[in-house]
């Protein structure tokens, strides 16, 4: 295929975010979604006592579990759960889909309730306060980038690849008790490198705070020029960062990035009120067929089921993707046959605010990027 080599030598100029952030890996693979991902805690605590006390074949059929596989055993997850007991503190929240936050059992053992619970990364995001870059390293389908403060999956933004887990933030790990575990920090570090972090101060006369970069980040990924014009590399390796040498642009291109974040962890304040509204009466359940889950471009309405719908959901944003997954349709079409809660309803009427804010920002963005490509730092790390 006829490459563009001036653009790979421009892109190849950039940092990679696997250089920004060194420790990063993978989401938490699980194996069985069916067993350890759940609703709520309570459903996924009931079903972590229930699961451990069941003779193993019993288990096997009480929860459809199929045969084992060399990653997967029914008897060594019961007795990762059992070795210590079956503990409340080890539910948790995770990201399973894009805003779509579910409940697991999480012990970061391998090869016990999950396959690969990729420990080196989430026990950072269980340690205290943090946020996580999710992207993949390799994708089929559109590019994807989001953020998690808590574990999360390995198919979060990427359907039908892995996507990866780069933490702001590295906390000293308490479990261990050896002779360099003694020379480790106290204190929570920023996972950057520390010769960009150097680079940087030197370029802006001052030194960036970890969150800055965070966010600069995030708005970078949120660029559609940016996708667009290395949509090729982006397929085939981690995404490469362009960081500019104007202090004042960074400054305003991390602001931007501050204001997604706070989108897509559904915590900024314009969120409230929403701009859709949930209207019918009925059981609030998303039914399947023809008059089941649907939209209706003309009334701008998202139909669960035959008399219940959400207003006031622009095509724009119906048809807005996070990495492989059409988010309003997802999060709706996974909760097939399923009553909303009013927790629930309240939740995808700020999603599609989040999205149609999104698409706003990403609109100032672009109007920021060209800027930050004409001026780029020339930047070096090992």
């Amino acid at each position: 295929m006829p490459r563009d080599d001036k653009a790979i030598d421009r892109y190849k100029r950039f940092v990679s975010v696997q250089e920004i952030f060194p420790v990063h890996g993978v989401g938490i693979i699980t194996r069985k979604d069916k067993l350890t991902i759940r609703w709520s805690e309570e459903e996924i605590w009931t079903t972590v006592l229930n699961f451990s006390r069941l003779d193993p074949e019993l288990a096997r059929s009480a929860y459809n579990l199929g045969e084992d596989t060399t990653n997967w055993k029914v008897a060594r997850a019961q007795r990762d759960i059992s070795s210590t007991g079956p503990r409340r503190r080890n539910v948790v929240p995770i990201l399973y889909r894009p805003f779509d936050i579910r409940y697991t059992y999480y012990t970061g053992r391998s090869s016990g309730f999950h396959s690969r619970p990729c420990r080196e990364v989430m026990r950072h995001m269980l340690a205290g306060e943090n946020v996580s870059l999710i992207t993949p390293k390799q994708h089929k389908d559109e590019f994807g980038a989001f953020i998690a403060t808590s574990v999360g999956a390995h198919k979060t933004v990427a359907a039908h690849d892995i996507n990866y887990y780069f933490p702001l933030y590295l906390y000293p790990d308490t479990g261990r008790d050896d002779l360099f575990s003694q020379h480790e920090p106290n204190e929570r570090q920023p996972n950057l490198n520390a010769e960009l972090v150097r680079t940087l101060a030197m370029a802006y006369g001052e030194e960036p705070s970890p969150e800055e970069v965070f966010h600069y980040v995030y708005a970078v990924l949120y660029a559609p020029s940016y996708r667009e014009k290395y949509a090729e590399f982006l397929r085939i390796g981690f995404p490469r960062i362009p960081f500019t040498s104007d202090y004042a642009l960074f400054k305003e291109m991390a602001g931007l990035g501050k204001r997604l974040v706070e989108l897509h962890l559904l915590r900024s304040p314009v969120l409230d009120p929403p701009i859709a509204r949930f209207q019918g009466e009925g059981d609030g359940k998303v039914e399947t067929g023809k008059k089941g889950l649907r939209y209706d471009p003309g009334s701008e309405g998202v139909y669960i089921n035959e008399t219940q719908y959400f207003e006031g959901v622009s095509p724009e944003v119906w048809e807005y993707h996070i990495g492989g997954y059409q988010v309003c349709h997802k999060w709706l079409k996974d909760r097939k046959s399923r009553a909303l809660s009013l927790d629930e309803i309240r939740t995808y009427c700020r999603i599609v605010t989040a999205l149609a804010r999104t698409i706003e920002i990403q609109q100032a963005i672009e109007k920021l990027y060209s800027a930050i490509e004409a001026k780029v730092s020339k930047i070096k790390v090992e």
